[in-house]
């Protein structure tokens, strides 16, 4: 059987991987390609701008054609099928037989017909090719334009914002993501996006692109306003890649492509159409998944399985849009009749979720989560399974602030035929079976099952459906650090402190294996500085910092260092606003007053950390910490002392907390918040130690978090006197620190125990486990051992050695320069320096 593939992208090669299974005695397979390299991974195309290079981004194993002895022609563009021949004919004049033809043309991007789109510096968002040419015009660029604001058209943006260039995204819909978030999701992804920079414009019909004054385009509008820009991307959607579909008359779909049956075959029997250039039940696909199952069906129907069959596929889709969670489910915007929603949205946080519900309030239609996507695997296994939805289905979405759990959905309830990963159609029952025959690792699973291979956006529930068939099978779920360490980071923590260990080499030598690694070794510094509390840039710890640590100042993507001064609950002297200020302007730097109440200075090159800290310390300063995974900020209002409605000192109090935990490191950064009244000014109840003022004393609250994936802090104990809730926090945050996993939070830290906030509850309060003495006392060491690390640090001769740009030279980087940005100055970026900007 002669097979001709045309199109070697992601399903072209999914079909190739399907045939090659199924073993086709005497199967003679040649496959066009018409890019210059074969299949690579086009969902996470993006991550070219990160670093990763087309081999990277490959789908092809290592001599996959040699195995197979499938024929693979690369740069070959067919051009025309004779199908009363069977035969194709490439763009060199070569004609191929076939038996079977398999047409995986995909689809080309949408460029809307707008007079100018064809001007220099206009490109469209597909292929590497694409990518190369953006990247070599926006190191010409100051701005950029995208036109279209869907999921593309998004990773687009983050493209053109990560180069350093003035972002704008143009959307002629009212809203972004239109087709998968309804009017509220909308309007919160477009407050998280401009919060990134990126300048939104909705609403907008371009009709003519011409040069512009200030920049080189210049995008007309259909309401006379203008927008000007040296780079235009065009990711306005796709459409089918038909045109050999149509030029050999195959019957095609009402918005495109060609008709396909359930079998995936065209109206040409010997003609398979799979993936983005075909239409089933008058339906195109754009997804990955719905052309994966197209590319088995077709593969097991030209295998000889009669009974293969497309049924269609789930549209759901869960993403990470420039950092932002957006997730859509099912009937996402409430089409069915007689439906109902509940939503919640928090418009201070950026987070909006909605779920729709059957008429009776039974089964779950859809949902749509943006800003947050926690509960994506329970909603999407709840409606593709019909599960039952709880009586009070609204605290599926709700936030819990009350210690209580939430209705959930264990992997348990779900049955072995749910399908866990839609990419690569792999069910629950599939991944239990792979657990049997000993895959014990996410690699392993994915290596049988391919389960997570493509999107890796149900890897999360991979895990959880891997460990809990581990554990029916009695089987032990490994929690190893690393490759060099077979305990966890709790195990080495505790290790580390009954052994007396102080130092990496005797950790490794006692414990574990090889030379250790970039993951086991910033745990081990972290956890030694945990429990002994030395100087970490003594030299066998300095070796283990991470960039950071080790030059105890956040290094920012311009090379530079941020210096920020600790100033205890916010609060700070005259004379030390002036010291901070004469500083900044001396060295130039960039000033900011953070979110935690902080005045944080950019720009600080590495020869100048040292020269600047001996000013602050010398005005009374001590290191901020902001570099470490530790306590980072203490925030507060102006309590009772100022504020006609605060009932206790609460700055007060946050400088005295600020004070006695300055120099804990933890599993990750920690942030207070204290409150003078139950107005909240502080917003403790988001900060992994919230403390709120009553009339009778303080409530404690714990595990809150802000940042992506914000959770309310929970009620740990009310109406507390000082000393109590002293005693509290310090046996909490050992507790923490003793038990938490690397780079744990402390919110997710809550979730993973059993028992949640009543088992911590116990043994912090009721001290149930009987720590209590031994947590304080191991607090007190941490308070009694702190030091300012920055004056350790500028008064140690060899430690300021570091702190150099030349080895053999004082003299400073000459390549740094610094340009205006809002009546300050910052470092420039590469298109930015002087000389090097383009006319």
């Amino acid at each position: 059987m002669k097979i001709v593939v045309i199109g070697h992208g992601m399903v072209g090669h999914q079909f190739l991987e399907q045939l090659d299974e199924r073993k086709v005695a005497g199967a003679q397979v040649t496959v066009l390609c018409e890019e210059p390299r074969p299949a690579y991974d086009r969902v996470h195309l993006s991550e070219f701008f990160a670093g990763k290079t087309a081999d990277d981004l490959s789908l092809v194993p290592p001599g996959f054609f040699d195995k197979t002895g499938f024929s693979l022609r690369l740069a070959a563009r067919a051009v025309a099928v004779e199908r009363r021949r069977n035969t194709v004919t490439t763009a060199d004049g070569e004609v191929l037989p076939y038996d079977k033809l398999v047409l995986a043309t995909g689809s080309v991007p949408f460029v809307p017909p707008v007079p100018g789109r064809e001007r220099p510096y206009c490109f469209t968002y597909r292929t590497i090719e694409d990518l190369e040419a953006m990247t070599a015009a926006g190191a010409k660029s100051r701005s950029g334009v995208v036109v279209g604001g869907g999921l593309l058209g998004l990773e687009c943006a983050k493209a053109l914002r990560d180069m350093g260039l003035t972002t704008h995204v143009v959307e002629f819909a009212p809203r972004l993501m239109a087709v998968q978030v309804d009017e509220g999701g909308g309007r919160v992804l477009r407050a998280r996006i401009e919060a990134l920079g990126v300048h939104v414009h909705t609403g907008r019909n371009t009709v003519e692109i011409t040069d512009g004054a200030t920049a080189r385009h210049r995008m007309v509008f259909a309401d006379g306003t203008w927008l000007e820009t040296d780079m235009i991307v065009f990711s306005a959607g796709i459409r089918p890649r038909d045109d050999l579909i149509r030029q050999c008359a195959l019957a095609t779909g009402p918005r495109g492509g060609a008709a396909i049956d359930d079998h995936c075959r065209t109206s040409d029997r010997n003609v398979y159409a799979i993936g983005e250039c075909a239409s089933w039940n008058e339906q195109l696909y754009g997804l990955v998944a719905p052309g994966y199952e197209m590319a088995r069906v077709a593969a097991r129907h030209i295998a000889g399985d009669a009974q293969a069959s497309f049924a269609g596929a789930d549209m759901s889709t869960k993403l990470k849009l420039m950092g932002v969670d957006v997730a859509s489910i099912g009937d996402a915007q409430g089409k069915t009749p007689h439906c109902r929603s509940y939503q919640y949205i928090d418009e201070r946080k950026q987070v909006y979720k909605k779920i729709v519900v059957s008429e009776d309030g039974k089964r779950l239609l859809g949902a749509v989560l943006v800003g947050n996507a926690d509960e994506y695997g329970t909603l999407l296994q709840m409606a593709l399974n019909g599960i039952a939805l709880p009586d009070e289905p609204e605290f599926l979405i709700l936030p819990s602030s009350d210690g209580k759990a939430r209705p959930g959905l264990g992997v348990d309830a779900l049955p072995d035929t749910a399908q866990i990963c839609s990419c690569n159609n792999v069910s629950k029952g599939a991944i239990c079976a792979a657990v049997g025959e000993g895959a014990c690792t996410i690699a392993e699973i994915k290596a049988c099952t391919k389960a997570g291979a493509t999107c890796g956006g149900c890897v999360p529930l991979v895990t959880q459906v891997m460990k809990a068939e581990m554990s029916k099978r009695g089987l032990a779920v490994n929690n190893h650090l690393c490759e060099h360490f077979a305990h966890s980071r709790q195990e080495i923590f505790h290790l580390v402190r009954v052994g007396g260990i102080k130092t990496f080499d005797e950790l490794l030598a006692r414990h574990g294996q090889g030379l250790g690694c970039d993951v086991c070794k910033p745990v081990a510094a972290n956890v030694l500085a945990s429990v002994w509390n030395e100087f970490v840039l003594q030299p066998q710890l300095a070796k283990l910092q991470d960039s950071n640590d080790y030059f105890l100042g956040n290094i920012q993507k311009d090379g530079t260092y941020s210096v920020v001064p600790r100033m205890p609950g916010g609060e700070v002297t005259p004379d030390g606003l002036i010291a901070v200020g004469q500083v900044a302007k001396k060295y130039g730097l960039y000033t900011k007053v953070t979110g935690g109440a902080r005045v944080d200075m950019f720009g600080a090159r590495l020869e100048q950390l040292p020269l600047i800290w001996e000013e602050l310390i010398a005005a009374g300063f001590e290191s901020g910490h902001a570099y470490g995974k530790s306590l980072r900020t203490v925030k507060s209002c102006v309590g009772s002392t100022w504020c006609r409605y605060g009932v206790q000192d609460s700055v007060g109090l946050a400088v005295e907390l600020e004070h006695r935990y300055k120099g804990l490191r933890a599993p990750h950064k920690i942030k207070f918040g204290v409150s003078g009244c139950t107005r909240e000014c502080a917003e403790a109840q988001g900060k992994d130690v919230g403390v709120i003022a009553t009339e009778k004393g303080w409530n404690l609250y714990v595990c809150g978090n802000g940042g992506m994936k914000p959770r309310h802090a929970e009620l740990l104990a009310s109406d507390l006197t000082k000393e109590r809730l002293v005693q509290l926090i310090d046996r909490f945050l050992m507790f923490y620190v003793r038990t938490a996993d690397r780079l744990q939070r402390t919110s997710t830290w809550r979730e993973s125990l059993e028992g949640g906030l009543d088992y911590v509850k116990d043994v912090v309060v009721n001290d149930s486990l009987g720590l209590g003495e031994a947590l304080e006392a191991q607090m007190q060491h941490v308070v009694g051992t702190y030091q300012c690390e920055w004056k350790t640090a500028v008064t140690t001769p060899a430690v300021r050695q570091r702190f150099k740009s030349f080895v053999n030279s004082d003299a400073p980087d000459e390549h740094i320069v610094f340009v205006p940005e809002r009546g300050q100055k910052r470092p420039a970026r590469a298109d930015e320096r002087a000389n090097e900007i383009p006319a």
